[in-house]
């Protein structure tokens, strides 16, 4: 794991972890989420949201927000992704998860390698973080339960493309849809295999 510090590292009691869900499909938003923890009130078993069963991540879930000292999850849309790039609309996401917590944190750690600019705090980058922080641990749990949760709903006006299945992520099944149908609302204009499915139409 390496890490990288954007600014000297004092003594912080307020950090925050901060991750997100959602980079690679061709469907819905990116999800990012910031958490604060508790030292009081620890959550056992929390991990990387990748390596938890969906059983799992749901158990989780209520437990971090009950315990957690704060927490948020936003999400960017599929056409401010498409206007800003999935890079620069993840990083505004964070941004905006950051923003939104109460207290405000005084230092954020943030899964991956890259940092939003002109935040009001302290940020460390951890590559490998969700495997190793428990506040990006939790992080990543909040941003992927909430963001499957949201495919599914969207599955319910939009059964055809099998959002509740694959959560948007470009499986075989959902590419075939995607040639049948085309596009709706809610898929990624930028993203080559939706732009390859607009460009006859």
């Amino acid at each position: 794991m390496t890490a990288a510090s954007l600014f000297p590292m004092p003594d912080v009691r307020l950090v925050a972890g901060v991750d997100e869900a959602g980079r690679g499909p061709l469907a819905g938003p990116v999800a990012v989420a910031a958490v604060i923890l508790d030292a009081s009130r620890p959550i056992a078993g929390l991990n990387d949201s990748k390596q938890l069963s969906e059983a799992k991540r749901e158990a989780l879930f209520p437990l971090i927000q009950e315990r957690a000292l704060a927490w948020h999850v936003t999400f960017v849309e599929p056409a401010e992704i498409d206007r800003l790039n999935i890079l620069q609309a993840t990083l505004e996401g964070m941004r905006r998860a950051i923003a939104a917590l109460r207290p405000l944190p005084e230092l954020v750690r943030i899964d991956g390698n890259l940092a939003p600019k002109g935040l009001d705090c302290m940020a460390e980058t951890l590559v490998g973080g969700d495997a190793s922080e428990p506040a990006i641990m939790a992080a990543s749990i909040l941003a992927k339960v909430s963001r499957d949760r949201l495919m599914v709903r969207l599955h319910a006006d939009f059964p055809q493309y099998g959002f509740a299945v694959h959560k948007g992520y470009p499986t075989p099944a959902h590419l075939r849809a995607l040639a049948e149908h085309g596009p709706c609302p809610h898929h990624r204009h930028s993203f080559a295999p939706v732009r390859a499915v607009l460009a006859p139409r």
